[in-house]
């Protein structure tokens, strides 16, 4: 039989980084709360946690790259929200802080999640923020506690 790597979806001691977009933050306000909330159901201590703020998500992967490298934390979370506007600029945020943020990852081999709503609409926003769909900053925060123990045993 083929061994098995799993990821466990205790957050035991895991030191996770958080980096918050300071732009549309009613929403990513709402998202860090769901975050540390799915933490601490986890079983994580909130002392464990670490949050950064940054203007927008534009900026998230370079406070996000800052934070993985300095060897203090065995994840870093990123959330932010981009909103469908009526120029391309959605387009150009949403791709590039993506694109971004996943680099950061594989460049440090530190896990890092991408948890950067893109939404068409403030309604869609507001219920992947905690409304009907849940609250993506806790989903994000189970994949960033299952990455952490992947990596562990890898």
């Amino acid at each position: 039989m083929a061994k098995t790597i799993e990821g466990q979806l205790q957050a035991g001691s895991a030191r996770i980084a958080i980096v918050v977009s300071r732009f549309n933050d009613l929403l990513t306000g709402k998202l860090l709360g769901g975050a540390i909330d799915a933490y601490v159901r986890h079983g994580g201590d909130q002392k464990n946690l670490t949050v950064a703020y940054v203007p927008g998500s534009m900026e998230l992967a370079l406070a996000a790259k800052k934070l993985a490298g300095g060897g203090k934390y065995d994840a870093v979370l990123c959330l932010g929200c981009v909103i469908r506007g009526s120029t391309d600029h959605y387009e150009h945020v949403a791709g590039q802080a993506a694109k971004a943020i996943t680099q950061v990852g594989l460049d440090t081999g530190v896990p890092t999640i991408f948890g950067v709503l893109t939404c068409e609409t403030l309604e869609h926003a507001i219920e992947r923020a905690g409304a009907q769909q849940g609250n993506y900053g806790a989903s994000s925060m189970v994949t960033a506690i299952e990455m952490v123990n992947v990596l562990k045993q890898i």
